[in-house]
């Protein structure tokens, strides 16, 4: 045995997988972050690092650079995902006690710019070849696969929408289940740290501060928890999500599912990248309502000053908190509407170049230390949102609303916000999050009701629907 770091990537047909790499998503323990057709899937676990508390990115970036460092990479493909990776989750609170983690995979196979390829991580001093990659990967999906690669994606074709760029009411609170759904069978879905009544009180109670002066903007969480006796599988969760939600990236680390329509931080070489969301409005609401529904979102979403409002201080936020690491930066003069099949999103897409400090360009982990919370899902001033959101959730996020992705040696990666997710808890639990950003004109019902828009993505693919 050999302490050497050792990765070897090699590129792969992926004709031979017309689904994509949505198509490798047939394990419940699979490593996963993926877009329309691309993305990254890890099997496997050769390595690991866990951190708590408030330098939990710091931590976790040194240990990352300490392992890359003088690591053997063999890499025929050179593309953002190749070479040594790691797969990434991380709490939201520098207060809770869910371990953020970096996991190192076994193998990894990657699809980006219609170029596939597979990468064998290992510690061993064995041979590294690519028939030992291949013999890997068929370890992990089972006999003969990798040989063909022939897998067929399990999704069926569903309705998305998007713009294409950068790459019944709730029943009253106090009973178990806590809104008229269609369950599979069996399924019961039942409150969890607050009851309707009482999460409506803690957003009545955030408004009251906010017009105290206190702060300008908060966001407040809830969580239910979803009971299926069937079994609760990560993979059919992940691949609903994939096929559902094709302009949100879905990603799976340890149980933690979801698919994100909000990009933290994305880099690429010296380019950062990032999609910040605030401002959401259900697509039902425009069952009924005269003309088309896009005209109908964008006169309700971009023409309120509420939700211009809530967008702009998520906008401000995130650009004050990057400015420092960078040599120039863009942003929508505008916030475009983003289209999901469950709701509207007032969106902008944010471009900067990365300058070099003290002789190194920032890695991604460096530049969340800096961006995480942002305000679209902490609020603003963040110490004092940090620490009425404890005050009024009652409820410890886990890695709900913390950042959920992956990095390279190179310095690439993308860290999405891990929003419209859960935390599956038990092979027939799970337990579902949702927040809503809550200003001066916030109405609880209303933000009740966009807790329960957000759930959906989640609730369809347990085969909850509403």
């Amino acid at each position: 045995m050999t302490s050497t770091f050792r990765t070897l990537t090699v590129p792969l047909d992926g004709k031979a997988f017309p689904g994509g790499l949505p198509s490798f998503l047939v394990r419940d323990d699979v490593l996963c972050w993926t877009r329309r057709e691309a993305g990254l899937a890890g099997f496997g676990e050769i390595a690991r690092f866990s951190a708590t508390g408030p330098d939990r990115f710091l931590e976790a970036d040194i240990w990352w650079r300490h392992l890359v460092l003088e690591a053997d990479a063999t890499d025929s493909v050179e593309l953002p995902g190749t070479g040594p990776v790691a797969f990434g989750s991380f709490a939201f609170s520098k207060t809770s006690t869910y371990e953020s983690r970096l996991i190192v995979p076994e193998v990894v196979v990657g699809v980006r710019d219609n170029q596939a390829w597979l990468t064998q991580l290992t510690f061993d001093d064995g041979p590294l070849t690519e028939e030992t990659a291949l013999a890997a990967l068929d370890r992990w999906l089972g006999s003969g696969s990798a040989g063909t690669l022939g897998i067929e994606s399990t999704t069926a074709a569903a309705d998305s929408a998007g713009d294409g760029t950068l790459g019944g009411g709730p029943a009253k609170a106090g009973g178990a289940v806590v809104r008229p759904l269609r369950l599979a069978a069996g399924a019961t879905l039942h409150t969890g740290s607050l009851s309707e009544e009482a999460w409506k009180d803690a957003v009545a109670a955030g408004v009251a501060k906010i017009r105290s002066g206190a702060l300008e903007k908060l966001v407040l969480a809830r969580d239910v928890v979803a009971t299926i006796p069937s079994g609760v599988h990560a993979s059919d969760v992940l691949r609903e999500l994939a096929a559902r939600y094709r302009e949100c990236w879905t990603y799976g680390v340890d149980g933690l599912v979801g698919a994100t329509p909000e990009m933290l931080i994305q880099v690429e070489g010296r380019t950062a990248q990032a999609r910040v969301l605030a401002g959401t409005l259900d697509r039902r609401d425009a069952h009924g309502q005269d003309g088309p529904p896009m005209e109908y979102a964008t006169r309700v979403l971009a023409g309120s000053e509420k939700q211009r409002h809530e967008h702009e201080i998520a906008i401000q936020s995130l650009t004050s908190q990057l400015a420092p690491f960078s040599e120039a930066m863009n942003a929508h003069d505008e916030p475009f509407i983003l289209e999901l099949p469950n709701v509207w999103h007032l969106a902008s897409d944010v471009k900067a170049e990365l300058a070099e400090v003290e002789g190194h360009v920032p890695t991604c982990l460096a530049l969340i230390n800096a961006l995480h919370p942002t305000a679209a899902v902490c609020g603003t001033p963040t110490l004092v949102a940090g620490a009425l959101i404890r005050t009024l959730e009652h409820l410890d996020r886990g890695p709900y609303a913390g950042p959920v992705g992956w990095l390279d040696a190179a310095g690439n990666g993308e860290w999405g916000i891990a929003l419209r997710g859960a935390v599956i808890e038990s092979p027939e639990t799970v337990r579902l999050y949702a927040g809503c950003g809550i200003v001066d004109g916030s109405q609880p019902e209303a933000e009740l009701a966009e807790t329960w828009a957000k759930f959906r993505p989640m609730l369809e693919s347990l085969g909850i629907s509403s």
